[in-house]
């Protein structure tokens, strides 16, 4: 553990179309993002495990991390970087012990401060909040406040904000303490994904300077 997890976190779009997604995934690489999670729920196993294994193949070119989401058995066949896991997607302990020391382990705290204390006692790396906006991906989820972020600095594990992210409402969130922005929509539908990649990345380098 001890993954140093900053910066904009790309989550895939559901698509039936592989070369595009491979094809937004690539152009928010070259844009700087460093960490991509594998999100999937249309396509069969079999779609699944070549695109993630494409999908790890793209990442090592450029340096990122790749989680897989709810799946750990994908993750390890895949040799992804770790595995993001909600509610109901198994034991975060349990996960923490096939995993290993070394990989990242991300889990979903929704608005629950009590259940990203409990995360971070099972060895996440780092626990999501959100929505932290209203989300087009899960319209009906609870909203989680900036307080949970400065709250959970007292947490080892790093901070995610997830849910109805623009680039516009983006910079308040890193300055409530989030280390990561979880992003689907206002990244892999932007004209530009290059470009809107790279500027969320500047985001986090403004807020250091």
């Amino acid at each position: 553990m001890g993954h140093k997890l900053r910066g904009l976190y790309a989550i895939t779009p559901d698509t039936a179309d592989g070369a595009r997604l491979l094809a937004g995934v690539e152009a928010a690489l070259s844009g700087g993002c460093r960490i991509l999670q594998y999100r999937d729920k249309v396509s069969t196993m079999a779609e699944s495990v070549v695109r993630a294994r494409a999908l790890r193949q793209l990442t090592r070119r450029f340096g990122a991390k790749l989680l897989i989401n709810d799946d750990l058995a994908l993750a390890i066949l895949v040799e992804a970087d770790g595995v993001h896991l909600g509610r109901d997607d198994g034991n975060l302990m349990a996960a923490r012990a096939m995993l290993g020391p070394k990989l990242i382990l991300g889990a979903s705290c929704y608005a629950d401060f009590a259940a990203a204390q409990a995360a971070d006692a099972a060895g996440a790396d780092y626990v999501a909040f959100g929505a932290v906006y209203p989300s087009p991906t899960k319209p009906q989820a609870a909203l989680a406040t900036p307080e949970l972020f400065s709250r959970a600095s007292t947490l080892r594990a790093a901070r995610c904000a997830i849910g109805g992210i623009t680039l516009a409402n983006a910079a308040p969130l890193i300055a409530a303490g989030a280390d990561l922005l979880a992003v689907i929509t206002d990244l892999f539908s932007a004209p530009n994904i290059t470009a809107r990649a790279a500027a969320y990345q500047r985001l986090f380098e403004e807020a250091q300077a």
